[in-house]
């Protein structure tokens, strides 16, 4: 005897399916509506995808600006220690030729080094300027003089060293120099 389970099955088997009706209007109706549904839903999902895009080049020019402020923080601070560097570089120009003044300086010339080590650490470069082109981006001349043999616009003598920080290169101070003419 089947049980009530096998008798719906087959009775189900048996039936005819039926398909419902929907009239041509009614069908054109809803492919409309499935069409603009379609066209909805992909104008939202570009509009998320460049949401999306957005947002990431917010993050990334966040980032950047944030790095770019600490190297603005950093130069500036290094901007106040660079006279010190100056008068130590002065002081060892000027060494006593006397013994006891040898000791002196030689203990001068290792703050200037340890000094000269912490802030290259920080990123901080020397501009090197002697003998090179002349460039107002990194040199500020204060001074134009003819030399022999040397062709014009080339940096002869350096007053100030110039630094710069970053991988940008960017000029904490120019070096002040002489140029030929």
């Amino acid at each position: 005897m089947p049980s009530k389970k096998q008798k719906s099955e087959t009775a189900a088997e048996s039936a005819p399916e039926q398909k419902p009706v929907v009239s041509n209007e009614e069908f054109e109706a809803l492919k409309t509506q499935l069409t603009e549904a379609q066209a909805k839903a992909d104008e939202y999902l570009d509009g998320w995808k460049r949401a999306l895009a957005d947002f990431d080049n917010y993050k990334k020019r966040i980032e950047r600006d944030r790095v770019q402020d600490i190297q603005n923080i950093k130069a500036d601070i290094i901007k106040h220690f660079l006279p010190v560097v100056d008068d130590l570089e002065l002081a060892l120009q000027n060494r006593p030729s006397e013994p006891a003044g040898e000791a002196w300086a030689g203990g001068i010339e290792l703050i200037l080094r340890k000094l000269q080590g912490i802030l290259q650490a920080e990123g901080l470069q020397r501009i090197e300027a002697e003998g090179q082109p002349f460039d107002p981006a990194f040199h500020e001349a204060i001074s134009q003089e003819s030399v022999e043999g040397v062709e014009s616009g080339i940096v002869i003598g350096v007053i100030k060293n110039g630094y710069t920080i970053g991988e940008e290169k960017r000029v904490v101070r120019p070096a002040v120099v002489r140029v030929s003419a």
